[in-house]
């Protein structure tokens, strides 16, 4: 499709913020045998899906991109499709049966050896699978001269869980737990920082247990030593395991300045009976004392949580302790799920299935009771001013009609709307007048003082203010005006 030694490769992306990560690892190693990341798939060389299959929607998902490639296979025959993640380390040779024009399916542990196994089928156009695990993660670090370097990115501390929750194929498609050596995480870190990046998101499957296994440093003084990296304004994690939240930790959320005042909590229940079904290894009490203590430690921390509704053997009095849970903590956000059988995980076998007439009702009943907390969180913040990471143009107009009482709401998006977020992650929309007399022209990365004027379901909409205001630009508390 394209001249000699100058190849591309476009990248399908499904899932988690790993996969995310997990693709701009995949776009780094690829540029070892000459392949340049591409936006339009028409002009790839290579084209990779990179796929999730922890809900069966992500699964259909991931095929249904590839029904759109047997065309463009047969127009361009040289044309080589990947599939990769954890749909690809699930089905393994399998995908070839449902997707015959496959060239290569590689797991969760295979991207340091994908520029290899890609060389091998451009030689001989053999059909490829590479679902071993590996003992360690692969150090790829950013290339040194990156193009169009986000203003957030992500870096994985470790990969694989140990703790084999009933419902979760985590365990089965990412391996068990490893840790990343400290000192590669932060040179990974370093490295985006010079390249301007200023918000950085530690991933794992459990972050809290990070470096156990390996005797290294604990996940909070981790977090110390990120704290130190010259050019990093703002620093986030996810995902914490509650029952390994610990008191240490929690006190980050006071002494860490660059630490956002958000932290994603996964309670999946609010039933205990359903919580030992699932193998969570906590109680609704423990969760709810790891909340106080983390109000205590930050008063203006935003919380935010999953949810799995109609797991089996759930009861309505289940279910009512999961809507009490709800009521008594009171999030900021909430990414709640119906359960679905997934291959491998154990409650595939239980019995006592909840029916999908029931579990759509239920996840209703939760979205619609989580909308009224995101609205009040949202509402709350009218008439403060925040500290906003600047993140670029705004793609779109606001998200929706303002809530009550708001007016002079903006009906449409303006050339001059931007988008950023809080620390505690909150998207806020913005005006902003470019100023050439004054030579202030807004650039990603920036952080700026916005008075919210009004509150959205999902985003805030604000006014930049005078950024002498407050020098605690950082931490990004916000003050009343």
């Amino acid at each position: 499709m394209n001249p000699v030694n100058h190849k591309y490769v476009y990248i399908h992306t499904i899932g988690c913020q790993m996969n995310v990560y997990d693709t701009s690892r995949i776009i780094s190693s690829l540029q070892a045998i000459g392949y340049d990341h591409t936006s339009i798939m028409e002009k790839a060389d290579l084209i990779i899906v990179n796929t999730c299959s922890v809900r069966e929607k992500a699964e259909q998902k991931a095929f249904s991109f590839l029904g759109r490639l047997p065309s463009l296979k047969k127009e361009y025959p040289r044309l080589i499709v990947g599939v990769g993640g954890c749909l690809a380390q699930q089905e393994g040779k399998a995908i070839f049966k449902r997707a015959p024009f496959v060239d290569i399916v590689f797991g969760t542990h295979a991207v340091g050896r994908l520029p290899a196994r890609i060389s091998e089928i451009e030689k001989n156009s053999q059909k490829i699978v590479d679902i071993e695990f590996a003992t360690f993660i692969e150090p790829i670090l950013p290339s040194e001269n990156p193009k169009n370097t986000p203003v957030s990115g992500f870096v994985t501390i470790m990969r694989g869980c140990d703790n084999f929750c009933t419902y979760c194929i985590v365990p089965y498609v990412r391996g068990r737990e490893i840790s990343r050596k400290p000192e590669e995480i932060l040179n990974e870190i370093k490295a985006y920082a010079d390249s301007g990046m200023r918000e950085i998101t530690l991933l794992g499957q459990n972050v809290n247990s990070y470096g156990k296994k390996e005797g290294l440093c604990s996940f909070p003084e981790l977090l110390e030593k990120v704290n130190q990296i010259n050019g990093i304004s703002r620093i986030r994690f996810t995902t914490s395991h509650p029952k390994d939240l610990s008191d240490d930790l929690i006190t980050c959320f006071s002494t860490l300045d660059r630490l956002c005042n958000h932290i994603h909590l996964p309670v999946q229940s609010g039933s205990n009976n359903i919580l030992k079904k699932m193998n969570r290894k906590y109680t609704r009490e423990l969760y709810l004392e790891k909340i106080e203590k983390l109000r205590a430690a930050c008063p203006d921390i935003a919380i935010t949580s999953d949810m799995i509704v109609g797991f089996p053997g759930e009861t309505d009095a289940d279910f009512e302790d999961t809507l009490d849970l709800m009521k008594r903590v009171e999030f900021d956000g909430l990414f709640a799920f119906s359960y679905s059988d997934r291959p491998h995980a154990p409650s595939v076998h239980f019995t006592e299935k909840v029916s999908e007439m029931v579990k759509k009702e239920r996840l209703q009943q939760v979205l619609n009771l989580q909308e009224t907390y995101t609205r009040t969180k949202n509402k709350t913040r009218v008439g403060k001013i925040e500290s906003v990471l600047v993140e670029g143009l705004s793609k779109k107009s606001p998200d929706t009609e303002p809530l009550a009482g708001a007016t002079g709401f903006p009906g449409k998006a303006d050339e001059n709307q931007y988008t950023g977020r809080t620390t505690s992650n909150k998207i806020v929309n913005f005006l902003w007048k470019e100023n050439p007399l004054s030579g202030h022209f807004l650039t990603p990365g920036e952080i700026i003082h916005i008075k919210i004027t009004r509150a959205l379901s999902h985003s805030l909409w604000g006014d930049p203010v005078d950024p002498g205001i407050s020098s605690q630009d950082i931490k990004g508390e916000h003050y009343a005006a």
